[in-house]
């Protein structure tokens, strides 16, 4: 069917990397030739580069229900062509006993199948993949024994999927959960448009950080900059979590409490004390009361994270509150595990 394969990918934490290079081995099996190419913000394709007998696949991870805004853009870039193309996008895989718990895909498989529909191509695959969670931020990291075991069985689906697909026998297994994925849809809408500017507000540097700049330079999207010899989390942040996981200090956290405070002012105080105002001098304003509020929040969700998140940075160059913050920190403690895919298998076709 193919003589060549061409995967891009984009990874926080190994997980789509892992996958795409499971996915070359059993090409380069059946001797096809195979590139396997890290999506960057500047990455861009020639059209002239990409041959007719060259089977395409996007591995990425999802993110807040969507594929990142990264491999969106991308996308959006990409020439326009006829060829066969496969979708993997890597979900929090979990595991309950010997259950095996799936994450959701929400709209990070359905917008890329439509952006690249639209240019022409025939999607033969859409697979998603429930390796470990990495969401650091929200939960400790798997133990070694439940990661070892999660991706083992990856691995084995995986290894199907590419032999049919290579094959030329399409494979549509993310069609299983589109209802839900589509009943979520608003929530994957909500993320994209402003909860990933919230999250990215979400990331300090505790006192243990010696400004190694490592999260600065592995940033697979450059959103750490260094402001006062301190990381400083841009609104480019995609919450991929490969800072906290990589920082060799452990010194990268999200600082919890902090967070509780501030979204309970955008999300509960600042609305309501602001409506409450409102329909004092303007009564007929309580018969939108729902849709004012949920306004409220939207244009001063924002510029309160913003503005309260530089208030923070410039506060943790102070021991007393650095410590204060770190210490109301679940990701400080050491049960709060870290997630990394096993350099078994991310470095043997690729590199982060």
């Amino acid at each position: 069917m193919y003589n060549k394969l061409h995967i891009y990918y984009f990874t926080g934490t190994g997980n789509a990397l892992a996958v795409a290079n499971w996915i070359a081995n059993v090409a380069k099996s059946r001797q096809l030739k195979v590139t396997v190419e890290k999506i960057t913000p500047s990455l861009t394709v020639d059209s002239s580069t990409i041959k007719q007998n060259t089977l395409i696949g996007f591995c990425y991870p999802t993110h807040g229900f969507n594929a990142p805004p990264i491999v969106v853009n991308f996308l959006l870039r990409f020439p326009k062509s006829k060829n066969n193309i496969f979708l993997v996008n890597t979900r929090a895989g979990m595991k309950l006993s010997k259950l095996f718990m799936p994450g959701l895909s929400g709209l990070a498989q359905l917008v890329p199948a439509l952006i690249l529909k639209s240019k022409g191509y025939k999607i033969i695959g859409v697979q998603p993949m429930d390796l470990p969670s990495n969401w650091i931020s929200l939960h400790p990291g798997l133990r070694q024994k439940v990661v070892d075991s999660v991706v083992s069985r990856c691995r084995r689906i995986t290894q199907t999927f590419s032999e049919k697909i290579l094959t030329g026998m399409p494979v549509y297994k993310g069609l299983q959960s589109l209802p839900i994925d589509l009943l979520i849809s608003p929530i994957s809408v909500a993320y994209f448009f402003y909860g990933r500017f919230a999250l990215a507000k979400t990331f300090i540097a505790d006192y243990n950080c010696n400004s190694c700049r490592i999260c600065e330079k592995e940033c697979p999207v450059h959103a750490v900059e260094m402001k006062n010899n301190r990381p400083f989390w841009t609104r480019k942040c995609e919450s991929c979590m490969h800072c906290m996981n990589v920082c060799p200090q452990r010194a990268i956290q999200t600082p919890h409490f902090f967070t509780f405070v501030i979204w309970w002012l955008v999300f509960s105080v600042v609305p309501f004390f602001i409506l409450s105002e409102l329909v004092k001098h303007f009564p007929a304003i309580a018969n939108h009361y729902q849709l004012i509020f949920y306004s409220l929040i939207l244009f001063t969700g924002i510029p309160i994270i913003f503005a309260s998140y530089n208030i923070l940075h410039f506060l943790m160059r102070f021991r007393f509150f650095s410590r204060f913050i770190t210490l109301t920190s679940l990701t400080h403690f050491k049960f709060w595990r870290r997630y990394f895919a096993s350099k078994e298998y991310i470095n043997s076709t690729g590199e982060f």
